[in-house]
């Protein structure tokens, strides 16, 4: 609600800067979510050519190497006290003509709100809040958005209502950017490379070291290296993931070795990446690697990777976590949320088998 009392006392001001506003061309894009978002946010990005961009700060490292975005600004600077608030509103109300609001929440919606665009095309969510109905007000246009339709494809049709996620690939950085040093990174031939996340950003989404036990006993008989991805803080994962895997050559860390920048071209060099709905699973899909994702509580139709998949979730509950309702806990333990069956297993193995590389499969 304080956004909404901002909102109406900037609106004398707003409405006099209005006859100043000019055609610039330029494009807004808001959406201030974590690092699978920002991936799925990247067609839109890209067919649009060149936006500037409202972000999350944790995507700062990936936004920086994207040459289909400009000027950068980040939510997290511009939400300590009244005065950084009135900045930024007064950074944007009279710079785009065009304004893509993707994440509509209180904060967002008033920033798109406030500006003087043109065009001002905004996602209408699940859940939109009463008030919210004065910023939706300032649009040009609506996109309902509804937990059975894929975000990707919503975003996408904020600039487009013909296009679908066929039409524009995403990525994770444009062009993929490449470290200037050599990573850890061995070369392994005829081993299967794969690259798993043991934790998720969202720790409830976290599969259990007892599952990855059950993943790495399927896929013994194949000739698998395991690169283990992750942030410095994922050591306690890592001691209980070593707890039920026995630490062994075909297990390689690079937890806590990589910067996020890195990441992209490091899974680009993986065959497979094996992990839960989280960020690296959207990157790996964005580099097109085959990707095998444990579902657990996430709503499949509404974001899921895209490309060549095997996505596992429980056949008996169902979805409880969406895109914009995530909670943080769940009423199902881990070990219930990420349970394999006998079929799971052998679905695995089918899949990562099918990736063994030719002189090895012919060997």
């Amino acid at each position: 609600m304080s956004y909404v009392i901002l909102f109406i006392l900037l609106l004398p001001i707003k409405f006099a800067l209005r006859p100043f506003h000019k055609h610039t061309g330029r494009n807004l894009v808001i959406q201030t979510a974590k690092i699978g978002d920002f991936v799925n946010i990247t067609p839109l990005l890209s067919y649009l050519g060149k936006s500037d961009a409202l972000l999350s700060r944790s995507v700062k490292a990936l936004a920086c190497h994207d040459d289909t975005l400009a000027d950068l600004f980040f939510i997290e600077e511009h939400k300590g006290g009244f005065l950084k608030k009135i900045r930024l509103a007064f950074t944007l109300m009279n710079r785009y003509s065009n304004v893509y609001l993707l994440h509509p929440n209180s904060t967002n919606l008033f920033y798109a709100a406030v500006c003087n665009a043109t065009n001002k095309q905004f996602l209408s969510i699940y859940t939109r809040k009463w008030y919210h109905g004065i910023f939706y007000l300032t649009a040009t246009d609506c996109l309902e958005h509804r937990r059975d339709t894929l975000t990707l494809e919503s975003y996408l049709k904020l600039a487009d209502r013909t296009l679908t996620w066929q039409n524009v690939p995403k990525h994770a950085t444009h062009p993929l950017w490449q470290p200037t040093r050599t990573l850890p990174i061995a070369a392994t031939p005829g081993k299967i490379k794969i690259g798993i996340s043991i934790s998720a950003g969202n720790k409830a989404k976290t599969i259990p070291a007892a599952v990855w036990a059950q993943i790495f006993t399927a896929l013994r008989p194949l000739p698998c290296v395991f690169y283990i991805f992750g942030p410095p803080d994922e050591n306690l994962y890592l001691d209980e993931f070593y707890h039920e895997i026995n630490k062994a050559d075909h297990t390689v860390s690079l937890v806590g070795q990589l910067k996020l920048e890195e990441v992209p071209y490091a899974i680009s060099k993986m065959d497979c990446y094996i992990a839960s709905d989280s960020g690296n699973v959207y990157i790996a899909d964005a580099q097109r690697v085959p990707v095998v994702c444990l579902a657990g509580p996430c709503c499949l139709s509404e974001q899921r990777p895209l490309g060549q998949t095997l996505i596992l979730a429980p056949a008996d509950i169902a979805p409880t976590s969406y895109i914009f309702s995530a909670p943080y806990r769940f009423e199902d333990s881990p070990l219930r949320l990420f349970a394999l069956t006998a079929a799971d297993c052998r679905d695995i193995f089918n899949f990562v088998a099918k990736l063994i590389p030719k002189e090895q499969s012919n060997g």
